[in-house]
């Protein structure tokens, strides 16, 4: 397959460009990297499957050839950016999913919107359910984010109900894992970059709160689980192991062996005092439910935290540029076919299935091993535990 994510170099984009590759399908990458950061996909960019172009998919989005699905990603997304970015937030959650929409309507595409849980606001009904409407303040200070991807999911379905576009709506909640932005103001990589640092832990509330936490790699099947699907949604993706925010604290306290204080601040307005997903329905449409325990996956990510003073890469890339080239401008990339040779042949090339071994980078983190590649780490996908209830 052929697919577009928007995003892609950012937190969670950035991952699902990498099971897309490992799972033989061609990546065209759109980012503006204006929340995103070139040194998320710096391995992939000798791909020869995969294409990256730095672009606002506000102002159009045209992608050249084929096209067999676009993955939504586009967005700012933790509350110091869509703060601080107010305008643009509303505007890649309207005119930037509208472009979206109309690349796949154009293509005969499939296409799946990364909505979010802060559609349900500060919810009455717990856990949320895709049915319920939600408690939204749509002038809070969160509203730009919030009424922006209530926007996006309406404008999908009208799409779908009016234009027949294959359309799917994720709903995700809390995503936490390797290449997370320290400073993006996450209740997780705050905690962890401030035990790393031995600085105090800073809680808002006070820590009654609660969330529900899932591992970028769990979400990630999912949100390809839907990509591969004809569902329609929404579909709630999250982990519904639902923890107080001070039991984190003490949790990453304990995992990094930190003595840091937890130091308590006023709560922010309209901040969601619970926060839990109902995964009947991915279980049931998606088959898909989260495996990593949070314990682990906090673990994975710490890991991953220690060693970024030790990545290189992010150190050649500077400016949005690599070895002194900017990114191809959207209007400049032609995608023929590079996939299926001439008689229709799949070409091939190191591949790991969805079921193959994974193994653990000296970062922590973790990523589907290649063909032939050696580990003596190998753990498989098959018999894991569900998380779900």
């Amino acid at each position: 397959m052929r697919i577009v994510v928007t995003g892609g170099a950012g937190f969670i984009g950035s991952h699902i460009c990498d099971f897309l590759l490992h799972r033989n399908d061609s990546v065209v990458c759109i980012d503006d990297l204006s929340t995103g950061n070139l040194a998320n996909i710096s391995d992939l960019l000798s791909n020869r499957w995969f294409r990256f172009v730095r672009a606002d998919v506000s102002a159009g989005l045209e992608v050249h050839g084929r096209v067999d699905a676009v993955a939504h990603f586009a967005s700012p997304a933790s509350p110091p950016d869509y703060l601080r970015r107010p305008l643009e937030t509303l505007a890649v959650g309207s005119r930037g999913t509208e472009n979206a929409l109309r690349l796949a309507d154009r293509s005969g595409a499939r296409f799946v919107l990364a909505s979010t849980s802060e559609v349900y606001g500060d919810p009455v009904e717990h856990p949320q359910r895709e049915g319920y409407w939600g408690n939204v303040n749509p002038v809070g200070p969160r509203s730009v984010y919030d009424e922006a991807k209530r926007y996006a999911e309406a404008v999908t379905m009208a799409y779908h109900r009016h234009r027949g576009v294959n359309t799917g709506i994720l709903r995700i909640f809390n995503t936490y894992g390797p290449r997370m932005r320290p400073e993006d103001g996450r209740v997780v990589s705050s905690f962890i970059t401030q035990a790393l640092n031995g600085q105090a832990l800073t809680i808002y509330g006070d820590g009654t709160q609660t969330r529900s936490f899932c591992y970028v790699d769990d979400l990630v099947r999912g949100v390809v689980s839907m990509i591969d699907s004809d569902e329609v949604g929404p579909i709630n993706l999250g982990c519904p192991d639902e923890r107080t925010v001070a039991e984190l604290a003490e949790l990453v306290l304990k995992l990094t062996g930190s003595h840091s204080v937890v130091q308590y601040y006023p709560l922010p307005t309209d901040d969601p005092t619970r926060r839990r997903p109902d995964i009947t329905l991915a279980t049931a449409r998606l088959g898909w439910c989260p495996e990593v325990s949070t314990e682990e996956g906090l673990q994975r990510t710490s890991a991953w935290f220690r060693c970024q003073d030790t990545r290189a890469a992010a150190a050649a890339l500077v400016g949005g540029q690599l070895d002194g080239q900017s990114p191809p401008r959207l209007s400049e990339i032609s995608w023929s076919d590079p996939v299926v040779g001439p008689q229709g042949q799949q070409r091939s090339r190191p591949a790991a299935d969805v079921g193959d071994p994974t193994i653990q980078d000296d970062c922590g983190a973790h990523r589907p091993a290649l063909q032939g590649e050696f580990t003596t780490t190998a753990v498989t996908t098959s018999g894991s535990t569900c998380l779900a209830d």
